[in-house]
């Protein structure tokens, strides 16, 4: 395939790539984004193949392999539940990151195959393109490796910090700077070596400083992180889709993960610099065993909410955990047919990724006009009978408003307090992924109901 005939299609695939964030910005055009997205990207691997054209033995093996992993990402992604769908990202986040470090291990190593010069004389503008393309993916793949064990559970959710924790990071990310520099002007293999080994260790130490209330932001930082290394290789290789798809990932991530800092009232560059100035993980609040809760069960959740006008669902974690989604749509059908009025509150971080929520409720069909964000429905709370919070936690608490020392102090959170009567399904009174206790569980308007999401709302649907 001639260049310019590989440079029209190339633009074709960033246009089509350009329109599934676009439709992934909402829920009613995900599915069409997703489809975009996908023959983008067929195109671009497509045009890649036919642009490379010497079809031999090697290319064979390319073929295989590219079989290979796409056969068992699709097996993953078919078989994990939504539950495990942050922790998968994350994952693969840090696949794209590798695959950054081994395509510039490969460009410095054998230059001539990628016509950037020979070993010990490579181009300048690539070195640097490589080197900055191999740092960052190497911190992209350790510091994804670290946020996928604490979603998993494997690592504790808590930071993890020591004294000096960022002039360490300081000074690690000046090594990387000063060794780029001594590596353009020696072409040094040893000092290549040393840039990757320091900007895995870096991975790490950004990442574990972080607790479990900022872990969204964590996901979208590190998927920007992942298109930035990919456009670094992307201009090493001369590839235009690359450039563009890496410039898109990096740009859109970023902008997702400054909105979510905005939203969680956290510093953006706390966060991209690991955390630093994060509060501790363990708060100041009364322990919940000197602390009396309401226990309730299905029929009376179901008497409150059959004589409410109106009803507000939060959904959160424990409803994904229990896949109560399917079951929460066919309460909210009853209590609509006795006259009730329902709508959904979705708070940003929700879940632990961005949307978590919405695909949950969408599965289910649950109509788009009927789900609304934080600010769009926070102030509804006060004039409502009934809010049902299922499996939410952190979003709900309100020690953010009142806590200085907590670690989601200053985090917009749903105001559910204020509802006349707070419902809150949980299995029991440990706390959310922030690691703190819930002081609404201990509100006189609130009535715990503890049990497994799906049986608890099954069993209201029963005594409506």
């Amino acid at each position: 395939m001639s260049e310019n005939l590989s440079a029209v299609f190339y633009l074709i695939s960033g246009i089509l790539f350009i329109l599934a964030l676009r439709g992934l910005s909402s829920p009613e055009t995900s599915r069409q984004g997703n489809y975009f997205g996908i023959t983008g990207m067929v195109i671009a691997i497509v045009v890649t193949f036919l642009t490379v054209g010497n079809f031999d033995s090697g290319f064979i093996y390319v073929l295989i392999f590219l079989l290979i992993g796409g056969g068992i990402g699709a097996f993953i992604a078919y078989r994990i539940p939504m539950t495990a769908m942050p922790e998968l990202v994350a994952g693969f986040h840090s696949l794209v990151g590798l695959a950054a470090v081994f395509v510039a291990i490969s460009a410095f190593l054998k230059p001539e195959a990628f016509n950037l010069g020979t070993v010990g004389n490579i181009k300048l503008a690539s070195l640097v393109e490589m080197s900055l393309g191999a740092s960052i993916g190497a911190i992209t793949f350790s510091g994804s490796i670290i946020a996928f064990l604490k979603l998993r559970g494997i690592m504790s959710g808590s930071p993890i910090t020591f004294k000096g924790q960022h002039y360490i990071n300081l000074l690690l990310g000046i090594s990387i700077i000063v060794l780029i520099f001594y590596l353009c002007k020696t072409q040094s293999e040893s000092m290549f070596w040393r840039i990757i080994e320091i900007s895995f260790l870096l991975g790490v130490l950004l990442i574990i400083p972080i607790g479990g209330a900022d872990m969204p932001v964590v996901i979208s930082m590190l998927n920007s992180y992942s298109g930035w290394a990919a456009a670094g290789i992307g201009f090493t290789l001369e590839n235009s889709a690359l450039i563009i798809t890496g410039a898109l990932v990096g740009s859109s991530g970023a902008i997702l993960s400054y909105i979510m800092c905005k939203g969680m009232n956290r510093s953006f560059f706390n966060v991209i610099l690991g955390g630093w100035g994060a509060t501790d993980q363990n708060s100041k609040s009364t322990s919940k065993e000197q602390k009396p809760v309401k226990n309730g069960n299905a029929d009376d959740a179901a008497f409150l909410m059959k004589n409410a006008s109106s009803v507000i669902i939060v959904p959160g974690y424990g409803m994904a955990v229990a896949q109560a989604q399917h079951a929460l749509r066919e309460m909210v059908d009853t209590l609509k047919k006795n006259g009730v009025k329902v709508s959904y509150a979705i708070h940003p971080v929700a879940g632990r990724m961005p949307g978590h929520m919405n695909v949950l409720l969408a599965e289910a069909n649950v109509p788009y006009d009927e789900v609304f964000e934080l600010e769009e429905i926070n102030n509804d709370f006060a004039n409502c009978d009934v809010a049902y919070v299922i499996g939410a936690n952190d979003v709900t608490n309100p020690v953010a408003k009142s806590d200085p020392q907590s670690p989601i102090y200053g985090m917009p959170v749903l105001d559910v307090e204020k509802s006349k009567s707070v419902l809150f399904v949980k299995r029991s009174l440990s706390p959310g992924y922030a690691g703190i206790d819930n002081d609404l569980f201990y509100r006189d308007n609130t009535l715990m109901l503890f049990a497994d999401a799906k049986k608890m709302t099954e069993n209201i649907i029963k005594n409506l």
